[in-house]
């Protein structure tokens, strides 16, 4: 059993959408006597030194090589975890391959997220069972969810919102072409749309586009 250090750890979140990391940061409310969220960053630097950044993959999947090395380098963080539910066997290699120490799952309960944490920040390697795709944790937001859009059309919607073509949405993914069709033509029928075009003004004007600002000291944090 990992023993819990003397003060609380420091977690910058990282994603490029207000809504998916506010909904991430609130899993920790009830943790703040071991976990502390000191950054809130959507398409910003880290500014505050920090014991793990956890980078959350919601439309800036880990096939972002780039941006998970950038992480990993950056002095100011001292170890880098990805929180996802894509556990496709490359991603994790590359992850590992490339120092990251944590490999997360959306599914896991607040509790549970917390004391990998912990291990990540005590010097283990931690990743988690991939989850079965039915699973999410309800604790967690994202775009569109009020509207009944579930957390993988948003995804995809977000990447499409993006300018991504579905060659692009299924290589980001790791989904096959025509699963991305699929999902397409069901977010058309949940937003009323019958066209690529329409889907990306639809998505420009309901929360699909990137943020590009930093939340700091969330509720009091360093």
């Amino acid at each position: 059993m990992v023993s819990r250090p003397a003060k609380p750890i420091t977690v910058a979140l990282i994603d490029d959408y207000d809504v998916v990391l506010v909904g991430l940061a609130h899993m920790f409310d009830a943790y703040r006597d071991r976990v502390i969220v000191a950054e809130i960053d959507a398409n910003a630097p880290l500014s505050d030194p920090i014991d793990i950044v956890m980078y959350d993959s919601f439309a800036q999947p880990e096939s972002d090589h780039h941006e998970i090395r950038q992480l990993v380098a950056n002095p100011r963080a001292r170890q880098t975890v990805v929180y996802t539910w894509n556990f496709h066997p490359e991603l994790i290699a590359y992850a590992r391959e490339h120092g990251v120490r944590g490999y997360l799952s959306k599914t896991l309960p607040a509790r549970e997220l917390v004391a990998a944490l912990e291990a990540v920040h005590a010097g283990e390697e931690v990743i988690s069972q991939p989850p079965r795709r039915t699973e999410m944790s309800m604790a967690l937001d994202w775009p569109g969810r009020r509207e009944g859009i579930t957390d993988r059309e948003s995804e995809i919607l977000a990447l499409i919102t993006q300018g991504k073509n579905n060659a692009e949405v299924a290589a980001l993914t790791y989904l096959s072409p025509n699963t991305i069709k699929s999902y397409n033509r069901a977010i058309y029928r949940k937003i009323g749309v019958s066209s690529r075009t329409q889907a990306v003004v639809w998505g420009m004007s309901n929360g699909f586009t990137p943020d590009h600002h930093r939340i700091d000291h969330w509720l009091g944090g360093p």
